[in-house]
Parts: structure tokens; sequence; C-alpha cells
């Protein structure tokens, strides 16, 4: 499955909220979310329109990787 290209780090801080994600912090153009589920995580976000794809991708290993789902089932999941 291809990453999505049009991404906003607003756009996936609004679809993280589906796991459990709420802004923690913020620090000049990125945000850092955290969530309780399945333990504690934090992730920096980037607050850029778009996403550069290489970027969006290490995130999403990251966040699929916690929650024990592959990176496609977390894109559907999320709905980008």
């Amino acid at each position: 499955m291809k990453l999505p290209r049009d991404v906003s780090g607003l756009d996936l801080i609004k679809s993280l909220r589906a796991l459990g994600y709420g802004v923690d912090r913020q620090r000049g153009s990125h945000v850092r979310v955290t969530t309780q589920r399945d333990g504690e995580h934090h992730e920096a976000i980037p607050n850029h329109n778009p996403i550069k794809v290489g970027t969006l991708s290490g995130i999403l290993k990251n966040v699929a990787t916690h929650h024990g789902l592959s990176v496609e089932e977390l894109i559907r999941q999320l709905g980008l």
C-alpha cells in the first residue's frame, strides 16, 4: 500500500485521536502527541502541510509498532 502524499500535520493529529492520542505540547512547528492506550507512547508530529513522505512513514511505523498493527492496518484504521 502506498503512503498518502497529501497529509498535513493537523490532519494526522486529528486522525490519531482515534487511537487515544491527544496534544501534549507544542514547540515551534512540532506538536507532541501522547496516548496511554497499550502503554504510554509519545510521537512528535511536524505541523507542516504536507508532511514529507519519509517523515510520515517513520511516524506511522512507530505508531503501528506501539499498537501491534501493520502500517497498512493503521492507515485503514485512521482513514488516511
